[in-house]
């Protein structure tokens, strides 16, 4: 695809990388990527020319340099769009490896890779792509919370990782480790975190009820909440992650924190309860229930604590986020 996306930036056709037969699409229009779904509710979410150009600028910008992006994630997503729009902005290919990483090989003249933090994982876990990846200039990561502790372990291995945190409305990640990008814009409104700037999308293709909803004064009111730490904005979950459970609130976003320092291999999700109101699930490869509330006791308040535990290999989007409808349906069909 990295053809397709150089002559998209030079001016020709538009990628349409949704679901479904690609409609016209106005002038300017660089790509339109769908977002993940993880909730279910998928968009087809616009990107200009100018704001594909001024991600990859901004991230150029950063690293002070031209860099080959390699290709380890889905193309079709907007963070496997940004590694090609990256390489080809800098006029370099974009080699293609597999998600595990197997056969990894920089170039040695100036390597990136995105990945999401259970690629990461599973790559410290094997010591000859460990290997690989401490040739690489940068390693940015995206897609879920990094957590101290991965990013100890990375770095304690040599590893040069960085944070990023965006989505397909705003070209991806453009804030690197709690900094923006030049040019990007971030605020709060409320704790809410909004994304201004060059980067953001045009609005959702056929959708200019959802596209006014998620604006504010010019900026993408996104559904995260943040506040600002010596100057760095830190994330610390969604507006709908505190949740009320046998009358206290509970913060989803503090209790995947904890099962994820334990095993990153984990999900968290409320859902329904007659008893509790909203009850609180922890999904995980393997162990029992009293076990894993022994474990995170000493973390959480034992309000807090999960009620129900699947047994279950992780499912995820293709752009490596749990797949939240599919974990709902592991609930709902009875997986204990």
């Amino acid at each position: 695809m990295n053809t397709d996306v150089s002559r998209m930036l030079e001016g020709g056709a538009a990628l349409w990388l949704a679901d479904g037969p690609a409609p016209r699409l106005p002038r300017g229009v660089g790509a339109v990527v769908q977002t993940s779904g993880t909730t279910g509710s998928a968009r087809r979410v616009v990107l200009s020319r100018d704001a594909l150009r001024a991600a990859a600028g901004a991230a150029r910008e950063r690293v002070g340099g031209d860099l080959t992006w390699h290709l380890a994630l889905p193309g079709r997503y907007v963070a496997g769009l940004m590694v090609q729009v990256r390489s080809a902005a800098a006029g370099r290919g974009t080699p293609v490896v597999p998600t595990d990483l197997e056969g990894l090989a920089p170039t040695g003249d100036g390597d990136a890779i995105s990945l999401v933090p259970t690629q990461l994982h599973r790559a410290l876990g094997d010591a000859a792509v460990t290997k690989r990846l401490r040739a690489f200039d940068l390693i940015l990561l995206g897609g879920a919370p990094l957590g101290n502790e991965l990013r100890e372990r990375a770095r304690d291995a040599g590893l040069a990782v960085v944070e990023s945190y965006g989505m397909s409305e705003t070209c991806g990640g453009v804030v690197w480790d709690g900094t923006p990008l030049p040019g990007v814009g971030v605020g709060l409104r409320d704790g809410r975190v909004s994304i201004g700037g060059p980067t953001l999308f045009d609005g959702y293709l056929g959708d200019p009820t959802a596209t006014a909803a998620a604006m504010d004064a010019g900026a993408l009111l996104t559904r995260d909440r943040g506040h600002w730490t010596n100057g760095r904005l830190v994330i610390t979950g969604r507006i709908d992650d505190v949740i009320v459970s046998g009358g206290v609130n509970v913060d989803l976003a503090e209790v995947r924190a904890a099962a994820a320092r334990l095993d990153p291999e984990t999900a968290v999700l409320a859902v329904p309860d007659a008893e509790w109101g909203r009850r609180v699930v922890l999904f995980a490869a393997s162990g029992d229930l009293a076990g894993w509330r022994e474990a995170l006791a000493s973390a959480l308040p034992r309000t807090w604590l999960p009620r129900q535990l699947v047994v279950t290999p992780i499912p995820r989007t293709p752009g490596g986020k749990p797949d939240r409808e599919a974990l709902n349906r592991l609930v709902a069909y009875g997986y204990h």
